[in-house]
């Protein structure tokens, strides 16, 4: 197929460019460089020291014989976004061009605001190109199981059957978001539904965990192909932040009791389950929604699990909570349209925390400890967001 992996030079984008054309799939990658910009503006790098794109395209080529064809602009950016897709024609396009970080969108209302027109507008502007232009072509977008909440109900994938007052019907599963980041997940879901119900478009929603992991098998085939490895209270996701602090010896913070479930998948499963997505696609008009994760897990079994492996004087810090929280929920979420596709998954298990560990003391002294403990907090409209002094370069 030809893909366009849109947001391929991030954390996720990156190494399922890489999957998609290992894989002989014809792959193109959009990106704007925002994620790298938001490092400056934090003023703390990836743990894992990353090239430039246009590095990675070439080592890619020289290493697998494959073609990766990079695309430079912004989503926001309608023209661009018009000519890159009638440039490349693409059969699916692969969705990861937003800001991804809940503590980001909740900083202040400039980053909040950004968040939201960012993330939302990039989407409509691909909704109303891939209308005019082939509609045929099917849009995989990147959500978030964030968009659910923490209800205290089992959370179905994507739908519910409700009866109400003597009549049933199949509706969207209700929508508790938990971050003007997470509101602009919802906000793309009711834009891609819509449009899908109206144009006849065709849309996969991937409602994704929590992802821990830095390497991939093609990730690993040369340096220049390493993803990044984000450990901030900012960007960081809570397996790769713990397993950095225990590699230094930093307290591992927990907020609050530590009850907060989420569910959680490996790096490469990602990979797998956006490919499944991609060669599986729904019929014109058709709009549904799979629950991509393959387990799921407390904050303080995580950050228990993580010390045990670590050993040593590893201990852990059950800190104020900056977020708006439930700190224990029922939390029981079904996920079985991926695994129906063929999902073969990967389970975290102490060999995997053990090699997030390891490689998180491979680059210690790239750590900026300033820059670990969370400094958002949902309560207050302006945050002070501790900046990080010499951060390493690129």
């Amino acid at each position: 197929m030809r893909i366009l992996v849109l947001g391929g030079d991030g954390y996720l984008g990156w190494p399922t460019a890489l999957h998609l054309s290992a894989r002989n799939h014809d792959v193109g990658v959009v990106d704007n460089f925002a994620r790298r910009l938001y490092d400056c503006e934090m003023g703390v790098d990836s743990l894992v020291p990353i090239r430039q794109l246009q590095r990675r395209v070439t080592t890619w080529k020289e290493v697998s014989g494959h073609t990766v064809q990079p695309f430079i602009g912004d989503l926001t950016d309608e023209v661009f976004v018009e000519e890159t897709i009638r440039e490349f024609a693409p059969e699916a396009i692969v969705h990861f061009a937003e800001q991804r970080s809940a503590p980001y969108s909740m900083i202040d209302r400039k980053h909040a605001v950004y968040t939201q027109v960012n993330n939302v507008v990039g989407t409509l502007n691909l909704l109303y190109a891939i209308a005019e232009i082939d509609p045929s072509i099917h849009l995989v977008k990147l959500g978030t199981m964030g968009e659910y909440g923490t209800p205290n109900i089992d959370i179905e994938e994507g739908f519910i059957e409700i009866t109400h007052k003597g009549r049933t019907d199949i509706l969207p599963y209700p929508k508790q978001p938990g971050s003007f980041y997470h509101l602009s997940k919802v906000h793309d879901s009711h834009n891609i539904h819509f449009a899908c119900r109206i144009w006849g478009l065709r849309s996969t929603d991937l409602n994704q965990g929590i992802v821990y992991g830095q390497e991939t098998p093609e990730t690993m085939l040369h340096r220049d192909l390493r993803t990044r490895f984000d450990y901030d209270g900012v960007f960081g996701t809570v397996l790769n932040r713990f397993a950095v602090q225990a590699a230094v010896g930093y307290p591992l913070t927990v907020y609050g009791k530590g009850g907060q479930t989420r569910g959680m998948l490996d790096i490469r499963d990602t990979l797998a389950c956006v490919e499944l997505a991609c060669v599986n696609p729904p019929e014109p008009g058709e709009y549904r929604v799979f629950n991509q994760f393959t387990e799921s897990f407390s904050v303080i079994d995580l950050a228990e699990w993580t010390a045990k492996i670590a050993g040593g004087d590893v201990t852990i810090d059950n800190v104020p909570d900056p977020r708006v929280e439930k700190e224990e929920h029922y939390y029981n979420a079904v996920a079985t349209q991926l695994p129906a596709l063929g999902l073969k998954p990967h389970f975290l298990e102490d060999a995997t925390i053990e090699v997030l560990i390891e490689t998180a003391k491979q680059h210690k002294d790239r750590v900026e400890f300033d820059a670990i403990r969370p400094t958002v907090n949902w309560r207050s409209t302006k945050s002070q967001v501790s900046v990080a002094k010499g951060a390493a370069g690129d």
